[in-house]
């Protein structure tokens, strides 16, 4: 892509995200993600009502009566974006392919972030770490962000979720909120997800194809491994081979979302031929 389409391309996702932001995601980002960085304020006397598990038990032996910390929102939050930047992004049979989901969902949310005066950085990933953009403030940091999210070019084209979620764990010491923005075509990644949201807040947004839960009945057709190259014919018309297909995407769906609920990850699905503002919608209004 040449610059000058680079740039005419960042101006209409600037647009149309950054409006999105404005208009309707400004009080569901706020209410949906405030108080997840807390720090301590103050000690007072305990009252009733107040949370017990509040209570600071130092200063309550010392004064012989219950006191209980006061804690305030921290006046801003670090959002880092985990982009898969694998090869299967690049499936789609809609009039969007995954990658463009992905590249608009996460302007809208760096957009969000900039504008609640929080701090927002990226990591591209694949099977290694592409590229990590360190977290800042800022209208021109943003738009660097969405010019990488259109330009950039991976080196690899396999996954590993688990190594991005290590190297999240081990770069960014202070707790923030990370939304890992992926299709989730991998596995074994159960462990550092459930690390990674021990120590920060992690979301998962899994975009994905209509056509992947699938297998059409067309004929013999030459299939390709996004991720890895290879090629297969498969006579679609043989109805077993559809009804493989299928319980394999099935399974996969229900392993995927088993994981996220047994690590305790806030997640939304979003396919390539719906909104994806409604779903981020529902995710906020969830967590709020």
């Amino acid at each position: 892509m040449e610059t000058a389409d680079i740039l005419k391309r960042v101006r209409q996702i600037e647009i149309k995200t950054r409006g999105l932001s404005s208009n309707i995601f400004a009080g569901e980002y706020h209410s949906a993600f405030k108080g997840r960085g807390m720090m301590f304020s103050e000690v007072r006397e305990y009252q009733f009502g107040d949370d017990i598990r509040n209570i600071d038990w130092n200063v309550t032996a010392r004064f012989n009566h219950p006191y209980i910390k006061v804690f305030e929102e921290e006046r801003e939050m670090t959002v880092m974006l985990l982009i898969d930047v694998s090869g299967s992004r690049e499936f789609g049979t809609t009039w969007r392919f995954k990658k463009n989901i992905i590249t608009e969902m996460a302007a809208v949310l760096a957009f969000s972030a900039i504008q609640n005066n929080d701090k927002a950085g990226v990591i591209f990933f694949s099977d290694k770490i592409e590229k990590f953009i360190p977290p800042k403030k800022g209208k021109k940091h943003i738009l660097h962000i969405i010019r990488e999210l259109i330009s950039f070019t991976p080196e690899e084209r396999k996954t590993d979720i688990s190594g991005v979620l290590k190297y999240l764990t081990n770069a960014i010491k202070k707790r923030c909120t990370t939304f890992v923005i992926s299709d989730f075509i991998d596995e074994n990644f159960e462990d550092a997800l459930k690390i990674a949201n021990q120590k920060h807040d992690v979301v998962a947004l899994r975009v994905f194809d209509p056509r992947e839960a699938e297998m059409p009945d067309i004929g013999f057709v030459q299939f390709k491994d996004a991720e890895t190259g290879d090629y297969q014919w498969i006579n679609t018309s043989n109805r077993k081979n559809r009804e493989m297909y299928q319980q394999w995407w099935t399974n996969n769906e229900q392993r995927i979302k088993s994981v996220f609920t047994r690590c305790g990850i806030d997640n939304v699905a979003v396919k390539t031929d719906e909104d994806y503002v409604k779903a981020l919608m529902s995710l906020f209004k969830k967590r709020s």
